[in-house]
């Protein structure tokens, strides 16, 4: 069965491992619908979290190769477990005056941010989950998206974990 995983792998942050993460995927023919890699509290890791469709039992053994890859930590496929995932957009959107305050409206229902404003531009940040991003781009969209960019999702486990 294909479906949406958010996988979330720990890895020590060294030269070539997103490389070597990322080609596990696509050479196994996954689709990277988005991918994100920062650092975490932890002196010389990161986190990679990446969003991918395809075949729950292929995407099953890719997750036992990536657990042996050199500089992996820990990998965590979200599908069945509960977690918090957010992503973050900036986009810049036409509001002329005559539209500005329906704009900055939409963005007070949604907790978006108006982060800047031009004469018939704004640029507004939003963080949410992919209903919320949904719903809000569906409102935004007619008064026309100029440049758009995106985070891609982060996803942490709820409730206590015990650190190592």
């Amino acid at each position: 069965m294909t479906a949406k995983h958010t996988i979330s792998v720990l890895v020590e942050n060294k030269f070539g491992v997103l490389a070597r993460v990322s080609s596990l995927f696509s050479g196994r023919g996954f689709n990277i619908e988005t991918l994100n890699v920062g650092p975490v509290h932890r002196e010389g890791f990161s986190r990679i979290t990446a969003t991918i469709i395809g075949d729950d039992a292929a995407l099953d053994q890719a997750l036992k190769q990536l657990n042996k890859l050199v500089n992996v930590i820990e990998v965590v496929d979200f599908i069945n477990k509960e977690a918090v995932s957010r992503e973050l957009i900036l986009l810049r959107v036409n509001a002329p005056s005559d539209k500005r305050a329906e704009v900055i409206q939409i963005c007070d229902i949604f907790r978006a941010k108006v982060i800047d404003v031009a004469t018939d531009t704004a640029v507004i940040e939003i963080t949410g989950n992919r209903n919320k991003i949904k719903a809000f781009m569906r409102l935004i969209k007619p008064f026309g998206i100029i440049e758009m960019a995106r985070t891609g999702n982060v996803s942490l486990r709820r409730g206590e974990v015990t650190e190592d």
